[in-house]
This record gives structure tokens, sequence and C-alpha cells, in this order.
């Protein structure tokens, strides 16, 4: 049993559940792309029912934390995870419609540790797969009008950016236009604890 776990995820998974409660479609299913360790699936999941919560991840590993999370962890309403690069068109989910129908597409620090092309992916995804007024969340750390919003946020983009060039930290304005142009309209920006935001966009 791998059973992988985050800090970061500890810490702000609480903050992200307030937002989701608030912000979600009440029924359907809830499309979490890129899970990780699975520790948002386990806790997030319980406490959003009765809609699904299906975690996917592109990498075997993070695939096998996810379902020892569930074993340690388990709940009804929690799916199993699935084998998903955002890269890769079609989805499985378009392939093999999940019931309920997904109405909200969650990724979780993800944008910035992956090229700017998943992004876009990510973006052309949900396009694709979220009904008129489905919802799609993004959180993690972004730069506001080209700026940073905290010196520490400058030196977590200097470090990711050494580790891949094209990785770090987005423009929100340009996330958003890029957004637009998919017929997702931003809704709301939430300013969450570490200078990280939670985003969210509606489907036209």
């Amino acid at each position: 049993m791998t059973l992988n776990t985050s800090p970061a995820a500890e810490r702000n998974r609480p903050f992200i559940l307030q937002v989701l409660q608030n912000h979600l479609p009440s029924t359907g299913t809830v499309l979490e792309i890129a899970s990780g360790t699975g520790q948002h699936a386990v806790f997030i999941a319980p406490a959003l029912a009765p809609r699904v919560w299906q975690p996917s991840d592109c990498h075997a590993g993070a695939l096998e934390s996810i379902n020892s999370w569930q074993h340690a962890q388990p709940c009804p309403n929690l799916a199993e995870p699935l084998l998903l690069d955002v890269l890769e068109q079609p989805w499985p989910v378009e392939l093999h419609p999940r019931q309920p129908p997904i109405t909200a597409v969650v990724a979780i620090n993800m944008i910035h540790i992956a090229p700017w092309r998943c992004c876009e992916a990510l973006l052309d995804g949900a396009h694709r797969i979220l009904p008129s007024g489905g919802v799609l969340y993004l959180y993690g750390p972004f730069k506001r009008d080209g700026l940073h919003t905290a010196p520490s946020n400058e030196a977590f983009d200097t470090d990711l950016k050494y580790r891949d060039p094209e990785w770090g930290i987005r423009d929100l304005e340009e996330v958003t236009e890029a957004a637009a142009a998919r017929a997702l309209k931003q809704t709301a920006v939430i300013e969450m604890p570490a200078n990280n935001l939670s985003v969210l966009f509606t489907r036209r």
C-alpha cells in the first residue's frame, strides 16, 4: 500500500472544501483533475454528498496513492480514480460518461506545475464536458496584472522555472481570457491562505 502525503494538501483542504460547498452545483459528479496523493478526495468527498467525487491523475503512482487513501478511508460517493491526461483527448469520461453526469471540474495546484498547454487542455476539456451552468474551480497561486502577489510566490515561481522552464505561476488575467474564449465565464475570485486564490468559472 502506497499512501503518499502532502503537507500542503493537509493544510489547504478545509479552506478549499468551504469554497466548494458554497459554489459547486448541488448535484452531479465532480471531476477532480490531477488528484495527486488523494488527500483532497478522501477529505472533500464525504462532505459533498450526494455529489460523486471522481478523482483522476496522469501518473500511475498517484493513482496507487489515491487507491490506498480510499481503502484507508472508505466513502460511498468517492469513485475509483481514473487515469486521465488532459493532453490526451477525448478524456475517458467522454468515452464512458459518468453517472450522475459531470457538473463540475476541479483542479487544485495543477496549472503552475505543468506547461501552459496543459492549462489550455484543461480549459478545452471543461468546455467540452461541462453543461451550461457547470463550474470549473481552480486553486493555487496566481499573478495579478502580471505581478506576483507576495515575495514567497515570486520565489516559488523562480523555483518552478528552475525545475522546468515550462512551469510557472500563471497570470490570472491570461487564464481568464483563455477561459472566456472557451465559453467559461469567471464568476468569483476568492483570496485563500498562503497567498493562493480560488478561481471559479461557469460554463455558458
